[in-house]
């Protein structure tokens, strides 16, 4: 076995993990923290595969932004109601069952479908490529969803403090 596989399959491992403890743990927090670890992942997927913006992007707007926004909002709203939350995961069995009907559907069609191992070489750096298209041909759109965002913040901080 090659390191290649041996990270693919640390990865994959943790992956899996850290998203069945997403769904298994009682506490929410706790649970924000497994997101996390396997968005984490997810970007080293993308390593893997050579593609370094992907692995940016989720590190940078998902395990970054996305988490930092949910612990916000867990923090904000047991202050505001006073107690710990948590969750409870119904249903285990059944979401269980329909994602060992899906893994074998999807082992199925992997089976008959055989997969090319060689990698098509690549024209021109891709991430260069994407930065030059977001700021030339839609610059415009790109800051458009920045003060859109912008706003959203501002919008829920308003809406999340507490009444005086």
């Amino acid at each position: 076995m090659t390191l290649e596989v041996v990270g693919f399959w640390v990865l994959a491992v943790l992956l899996v993990g850290s998203a069945l403890a997403v769904v298994l743990t009682k506490n929410l927090f706790h649970s924000v923290l497994w997101l996390a670890l396997a968005l984490t992942g997810t970007a080293g997927i993308f390593l893997m595969l050579e593609a370094e913006f992907l692995a940016g992007v989720q590190i940078l707007l998902y395990a970054g932004g996305v988490v930092t926004v949910v612990v916000f909002a867990i923090v904000v709203t047991e202050r505001l109601v006073g107690t710990r939350l948590a969750h409870t995961s119904r249903r285990v069995l059944a979401g269980g069952a329909v994602a060992a009907v899906f893994l074998g559907v999807m082992l199925d069609i992997l089976a008959r479908a055989p997969l090319a191992p060689v990698m098509v070489p690549m024209g021109a750096d891709p991430t260069k490529l994407i930065g030059m298209a977001l700021m030339t041909r839609f610059l415009l759109p790109f800051e458009l969803l920045a003060v859109l965002l912008l706003v959203s913040l501002l919008a829920a901080s308003y809406l999340a403090r507490p009444e005086e």
